[in-house]
This record gives C-alpha cells, sequence and structure tokens, in this order.
C-alpha cells in the first residue's frame, strides 16, 4: 500500500480552495487537487507492507511525543511554487508565518526522524508546509501560473490542528483517493 502522513484540511476550507484553484482559470497543462482529498503532507512513505502498519502508527505516536505540540490553529494563505518560479512543477497555497508553522515544522521533524529510524528515505529538501493546488504537466500556463502566484496573497482561513493521519493513496486513471488507516491525536 501507498503511505503518507499528513494533516487534513477540514471541509470549511474546500470551497475557499475550489475558488482559489478558479483564479488560474482553464489554464492548460495544470492538474487540478480534488479540494474534498486537501491536505499538508508531513512525510510521504511510499509503498509499504501492510504488516509494517503497526510499526509505522508506534512510530508516529512517538513523534507526537517528542514534538511536544499541543492542538493548534494554522492559518492556510499565500501562494508558492515548486521547484521554482521558471520550472513550474506543482503550485500550492501555504501556511502562514507564525499561525501554526513552527508546529507544523516541529511535527514533520519528528515524523521525519522517527519513520527513517524505520528505515524510510530521509527527504532531500527543506519542509515547507502546504497543500497542493495543482501540479503543472507542460509550461503551457507558466506565464499565467506565474502572474497569479506574484499578484495574489490569498488567506483561506483557519484550521483547528489536533491530529495527524496515516493515509493510503490509491491511484487510478481518474487520479488519486485518499483514505484514513490511523489518526493520532496531538
Amino acid at each position: 500500500m501507498r503511505l503518507f502522513v499528513s494533516v487534513d484540511l477540514p471541509d470549511a476550507l474546500a470551497d475557499p480552495l475550489a475558488d482559489l484553484q478558479q483564479e488560474f482559470g482553464d489554464a492548460p497543462g495544470l492538474r487540478f487537487t480534488d479540494p474534498e482529498q486537501a491536505h499538508l503532507t508531513l512525510k510521504f512513505l511510499g509503498e509499504v507492507d501492510e504488516k509494517r502498519v503497526p510499526e509505522i502508527e508506534d512510530a508516529l505516536e512517538t513523534a507526537v511525543d517528542a514534538a511536544g505540540v499541543d492542538p493548534f490553529d494554522a492559518t492556510v494563505g499565500g501562494l508558492g511554487v515548486f521547484p521554482s518560479m521558471e520550472y513550474i512543477s506543482v503550485v500550492w497555497v501555504g501556511i502562514r508565518e507564525g499561525a501554526g508553522r513552527e508546529e507544523l515544522t516541529r511535527l514533520h521533524e519528528a515524523v521525519e526522524r522517527e519513520t527513517t529510524a524505520l528505515g524510510f528515505d530521509p527527504e532531500d529538501h527543506d519542509f515547507t508546509p502546504h497543500v497542493t493546488l495543482a501540479r503543472m504537466n507542460d509550461a503551457r500556463s507558466k506565464v499565467r501560473v506565474q502572474q497569479v502566484v506574484r499578484e495574489q496573497d490569498p488567506t483561506l482561513g483557519t484550521m483547528r490542528v489536533s491530529q495527524i493521519r496515516l493515509k493510503a493513496s490509491e491511484l487510478d486513471r481518474d487520479g488519486p483517493t485518499y483514505s484514513t488507516v490511523s489518526r493520532i491525536g496531538l
């Protein structure tokens, strides 16, 4: 099974997320994510034998304890891209500075420590808390994406973060479908 660790966005932010996606219009080459499945990935684990789920759950509980984070609010806002404005593969909305960003970073670092101790590959880039809006398949809409990212600074709303989730991702031709394997409360 294909697994990752996330903080899910509440249903209340699905419509503002969809509205933000509309700012990009019908940009060719952009593949939008499903606002109903929006989440912030703390760690992508990849293909994992289902028998390993209990040890991963234990590691996530240890990580939450080690992070020392109580439930907190995080403000979703601001736009960005990966890896750069010149070569765009992902368009995202972030977490505002000082509005849950530090807590999410602490959770990520603790999850990273515990999962790499289990043998999962360490991240090869700095952690930027974000929710993916779209993936860019080709550069046809590059100028439009650059314009929206440079000119807009939206705030979608605030969410209460009280748990992290171990999630499964099932891929099919219509895109991924996510299901929650387990929840670990803060």
